[in-house]
């Protein structure tokens, strides 16, 4: 029997890279062509807020954030369990970790007070991270030798999900410390997917794994220049 420090974290791995990659080609031909739709919806809703402040803006806000709960909760039943879980145990907790973020989502759509930051840098890397999601992060399959239908897409997959959540949470703001409160929490819950699927990946041997850590660095380093609450910037 080998010694345990001859053993690396590929060799706890539960499933080959490509059972993994090929759980999203499965799932993108059974929703084909739903999945289309909820990038083109994120892009509009955020065209909106991009519009600049007012109550057309904020209205576009809401409606993302309602729209993102759904999204979390889709991909906790379809990916998650229904697919991902049967390959790894694990992501029957990670589909519940899911259903709570999207129910914080939808609890802070109700939130009065809720508008967006008026922090223009703050605004820059959501939408960069929104725009990220919707129209790049798919592209990742191709750019590293996987076929187009194996691609992840926003409000489908978890990454791209998360990902446009960090945008979308950064131009969220809230004028009550408790708010603020809710705002940091969801953050961590998406900033956690992030560290657990590049560790996925890196122990898979992708470097994709580097994206998903950018995301969270640009999202962290946004909330530590213009964090929650902050009025106008410094």
């Amino acid at each position: 029997m080998s010694e345990w420090w001859t053993y690396r974290p590929s060799d706890f791995l539960m499933f080959a890279p490509d059972t993994y990659w090929r759980q999203f080609e499965l799932h993108n031909t059974a929703l084909w062509p739903f999945q289309l739709l909820p990038p083109v919806a994120l892009l509009a809703l955020a065209a909106a807020i991009v519009a600049g402040p007012g109550k057309r803006s904020e209205m576009a806000m809401r409606w993302g954030l309602a729209g993102l709960a759904v999204c979390w909760g889709f991909v906790a039943w379809s990916f998650l369990w229904q697919r991902y879980a049967p390959i790894n145990w694990a992501a029957q907790a990670f589909a519940i970790g899911f259903v709570a973020q999207a129910l914080g989502l939808l609890g802070l759509t109700s939130v009065p007070g809720l508008r967006t930051t008026p922090q223009s840098g703050r605004r820059l890397c959501a939408l960069f991270l929104i725009a990220w999601a919707a129209l790049l992060h798919p592209l990742l399959a191709p750019a590293f030798d996987r076929p187009l239908a194996q691609a992840e897409l926003f409000g489908v997959a978890p990454d791209p999900t998360v990902v446009a959540t960090l945008g979308w949470l950064l131009v969220t703001d809230a004028r009550s410390r408790a708010r603020c409160m809710l705002l940091w929490a969801l953050t961590v819950l998406a900033l956690a997917w992030c560290a657990i699927s590049a560790a996925t990946l890196w122990t898979m041997g992708s470097a994709q794994g580097w994206v998903m850590l950018a995301a969270a660095v640009v999202s962290l380093g946004a909330l530590w220049r213009w964090p929650y609450g902050q009025q106008s910037g410094r």
